[in-house]
């Protein structure tokens, strides 16, 4: 199992859009393997990339007992409908808001071997996608609650007990700081 620290709120690297995956390799399926570990060790219904401190276009879902991952993916609304529910971060623990998402969306991208893959989901898939999405865009789920609810919410979050706390390694190093990985092709 290799479970590895989440950023939190806060961390640079949450708000930094990540770069292409280009090398569908070993790297990426650790990778993937990692983001699922770490995702199902902190009983979340998704976890993107960048919240592991790794600047790439990769995301898992854990939906309804399926699993999945996209790679560089294209997410699409699928009609007007819109739902508005509580969502939840790994990177914003212990706080969850009412938050407007598309009810269906379509994604395009790749899985780990580079085939590519499409995904359609209705209500927390369509959810988890857009949230995971937005994390690769350096967007929290908070940017998109409307004005006055996400000047409430901030008020709330800048006195949780994890404002301003380092995360570490298991050996009890700092963190080190974000490396976006880019491929020289």
């Amino acid at each position: 199992m290799s479970v590895t620290p989440i950023r939190i709120m806060g961390d640079p690297v949450l708000r930094t859009p990540a770069a292409p995956v280009v090398d569908f390799d070993a790297e990426l399926r650790q990778l993937v393997a990692d983001l699922t570990d770490t995702m199902h060790a902190a009983g979340g219904a998704g976890i993107a990339a960048p919240q592991i401190g790794v600047g790439l276009r990769v995301f898992t879902w854990y939906v309804d007992g399926e699993v999945g991952h996209l790679v560089n993916p294209d997410v699409t609304p699928v009609g007007e409908e819109t739902e508005e529910d509580a969502e939840g971060c790994l990177s914003i623990p212990g706080f969850r808001f009412d938050c407007r998402r598309h009810l269906y969306v379509a994604a395009t991208g790749w899985n780990m071997h580079g085939e590519p893959i499409r995904v359609e989901g209705s209500h927390k898939l369509a959810r988890a996608i857009q949230h995971e999405t937005d994390h690769l865009d350096g967007v929290l789920f908070v940017d998109r609650l409307d004005a006055e609810a996400r000047e409430a919410a901030l008020s709330v979050l800048q006195d949780a007990a994890w404002q301003g706390e380092q995360a570490y390694l298991p050996d009890g190093s700092p963190l080190p700081a974000p490396v976006v990985k880019v491929s020289p092709h």
